[in-house]
């Protein structure tokens, strides 16, 4: 039997329902938000998945092009890999619901949505982290929480929940958020330099439209809800725990006062190894659980030394940022390049330009598009002392190219002041923490390398929190175990005018706004330090393009005069493109950008196009080449494609010329001037003027036109 809740949201009418589509899962609903829909289910099995050291939980959005009335493009014409959208869309809802699951539940979860209808105005992501924290409330899986999410906007100053698609280039300030009905548990946006209190405003107004769609799911749980199931829950002998305690002793709380990080790392790993060799002949079948009890001392101790002592395992404080050094064109052929280093965290950033050709191309949902700014990040194994393979790029790179991206998007220049495509690519060096913020610092320093003119500076930094109780600590520019035993992840960026892309991952059921409000403040403090640094090392874009970096000149012609430009199958703009070695690209408004390495080249190929343009003015002298000649003048081509007729009167320099086609030949070249262009563009040309003379009384209508025009029959 179906069963649904049905309410306004924003305007627009949510229904939210299940009982219809995949009634085998333990949970399922449809979310129908105007035309849009998705569907999601929840499906777990009962017996733990006990040789894992982690919680098997995977998660899958995945867009159907049928949604749209599309056939996808390729070969097979199916779906194939997830799209960067997918992705972003599933690691948005895998971070506020992973936490809300025992933490004795080891049993293997999945869920995945389904985008099955697509009105190109309302966007789905959102509607699928409503519908998987709606699909986990009624179903039989254990789930602390219910959890839904939604999109803020602000245009025109007031904001907006769930701002259709084509409002959102309106806005000023975009926030994706999920929460509960008491605290906010996932954070993703950006905005145009906005300031703290309005990224507050932003998640407290979301925050009240979460409570209204959990308030009716939680009518359709009430309505529909399975009790949950029992599951077997993993649990660890409490004499083994106490037994692996009391060998550790206080030897965690001497080795995370090591500053240095594979010092720490080292010293920590031999202690493990101590243990483990003590106890494998007494426990052979309990290697897990001995890891998982050094693991769990070894967080407690860090975070017990934070909240008891405000001391951090690298000795800084609280509010304390690692050294920071930043170098500038440090790759001789790259266009730009930099290299920021922020304590052990490294980037190496190269910015990259190019022509209106290596745009991206976009097949998605809400039609095709193209992309003339992307910001790719790489974590090899090797940023980490690790040797493992490398199969692809994972969704965490995914994600934090796409925060990077999404940071430096408010500073990237116009197409019009600046028409190149750009590709920025960091590789990390090293990494100890935050490295998609150290992406971000180096990807702000390429681009100035490399003469993009940005107006600004754009620094990031990575917020941390240990919370016990009512012991809450906020910590700034989190090393990776804090991130790892820690609470939250909040990172941030901006300018020194405000806020360019936030992003908040936490490990706890959720979090208030007043603890975000205050890492918020925290952060600017930092972002402006950090800065300073940057600014030390370049303040401003340089003032030339690399050497190496194409040349893009940008030039208007009449949009009439494309198809001239383009010629008969495209014959002329490759003749020019060959014989130049420039690339020509031409938009229907008339825009025509040419690019080259070569100077020479791009200037070249504008001379070509201009003249091809070119129109014909009264009173200009012209170098002509007879194109054709009879009885009554010859025809002479005075700009390409652009023939006029000189009239026997008006030929030759002083005498009348008698027999034009004995004294005229094909090819051959003389100045005229323009005397006459009618009103239907037929242009009439004259010799005799270079030589002094008026021309003749126009009592007569010119012959020809722009293409040579009809000839005159002979008598």
């Amino acid at each position: 039997m179906a069963n649904k809740v049905e309410f306004e949201l924003g305007g627009r009418t949510m229904v939210i329902e299940t009982g219809r589509l995949a009634k085998q899962a333990n949970g399922a609903v449809t979310v129908r938000y105007v035309d849009s829909m998705v569907v999601c289910t929840v499906c777990a099995g009962t017996e733990p998945r006990l040789t894992l050291d982690f919680f098997p939980l995977t998660v899958e959005y995945r867009e159907k092009s049928y949604a749209a009335g599309k056939i996808p493009g390729g070969f097979f014409k199916r779906e194939g890999r997830p799209s960067e959208k997918e992705t972003i869309s599933a690691r948005c809802i895998d971070r506020p619901i992973r936490p809300l699951f025992p933490d004795d539940f080891q049993c293997e979860t999945q869920v995945i949505a389904y985008v099955i209808s697509h009105d190109q105005k309302n966007d789905t992501d959102v509607l699928a982290m409503t519908g998987a924290g709606a699909a986990l409330a009624i179903s039989d899986v254990p789930f602390a929480k219910t959890v839904a999410g939604v999109r803020v906007g602000r245009i025109d100053g007031q904001f907006v929940i769930n701002p259709t698609i084509d409002t959102l280039e309106d806005s000023d300030l975009t926030i994706t958020m999920a929460g509960s009905a008491d605290s906010v548990a996932m954070v993703e946006g950006g905005g145009n330099e906005v300031s703290e209190a309005d990224v507050v405003a932003a998640l407290q107004f979301g925050h009240e439209h979460i409570k209204i769609i959990i308030e009716k799911i939680e009518e359709l749980r009430q309505a529909c809800g399975k009790e949950k199931f029992e599951y077997t829950a993993v649990s660890i002998d409490d004499a083994l725990k106490a037994k692996v305690t009391e060998m550790v002793g206080e030897r965690f709380a001497e080795h995370n006062r090591i500053a240095e990080k594979d010092e720490r790392r080292d010293a920590k790993k031999k202690l493990k190894l101590e243990i483990l060799e003590a106890l494998e002949e007494e426990h052979p079948e309990d290697t897990k659980d001995i890891k998982k009890i050094i693991h769990d001392i070894d967080s407690q101790s860090m975070r017990d030394m934070i909240l008891n002592e405000n001391v951090r395992i690298d000795g800084r404080g609280p509010d304390d940022i690692r050294e920071i050094t930043c170098d500038v064109g440090f790759l001789p052929r790259a266009h730009g390049s930099a290299v920021f280093t922020r304590g052990q965290t490294q980037a190496l950033v190269a910015a990259t330009l190019g022509t209106k050709f290596d745009e991206q191309r976009l097949d998605e949902l809400e039609g095709e598009s193209t992309k003339s700014y992307m910001l790719h990040y790489n974590f090899p194994p090797f940023s980490t002392g690790e040797a493992r393979p490398i199969r692809g790029t994972s969704r965490r790179e995914i994600g934090h190219g796409v925060l990077a991206e999404r940071a430096l998007r408010p500073i990237i220049p116009s197409e019009t002041a600046f028409p190149y495509t750009l590709r920025i690519v960091s590789d990390i060096m090293e990494s100890n923490g935050s490295s998609s913020m150290a992406s971000v610092c180096g990807g702000s320093l390429a681009m100035m390398d490399a003469g993009v003119p940005i107006k600004t500076a754009v620094a990031g930094i990575a917020m941390g929190l240990i919370k016990e109780g009512e012991k809450v600590v906020v910590l700034t520019d989190i090393l990776g175990d804090e991130d790892h035993f820690g609470d939250m992840d909040f990172k941030i960026t901006g300018t020194t005018e405000g806020i360019t892309a936030i992003q908040m991952d936490i490990k706890i059921a959720g979090l208030d706004i007043a603890t975000m409000e205050t890492a918020l403040g925290k952060a600017r403090n930092a972002r402006l330090s950090i800065l300073e640094s940057m600014n030390a090392t370049i303040s401003t874009h340089r003032d030339n393009l690399s050497e190496y970096a194409p040349r893009i000149i940008t030039i208007k012609i009449n949009p009439a005069k494309i198809g001239e430009v383009i010629g008969p199958g495209g014959k002329m703009i490759r003749r020019i493109v060959e014989e130049t070695g420039a690339k020509i690209d031409i938009n229907d408004d008339g825009t025509v950008l040419i690019s080259s390495v070569e100077a020479a080249a791009g200037l070249a190929a504008k001379e070509r196009v201009e003249a091809i343009v070119e129109e014909a003015e009264i009173g200009r002298v012209y170098p002509g080449v007879v194109r054709r000649v009879a009885a009554f003048g010859v025809f002479v081509e005075i700009l390409p494609g652009t023939d006029g007729l000189v009239h026997v009167s008006e030929l030759g320099s002083g005498e009348r010329v008698n027999n034009v086609e004995d004294s005229y030949k094909i090819g051959d070249k003389f100045d005229v001037k323009v005397i006459n262009i009618d009103s239907e563009g037929k242009i009439r040309l004259s010799e005799r003027v270079m030589h002094g003379f008026e021309p003749t009384p126009n009592d007569r209508p010119a012959r020809g036109g722009s293409r040579g025009g009809p000839r005159r029959p002979r008598r």
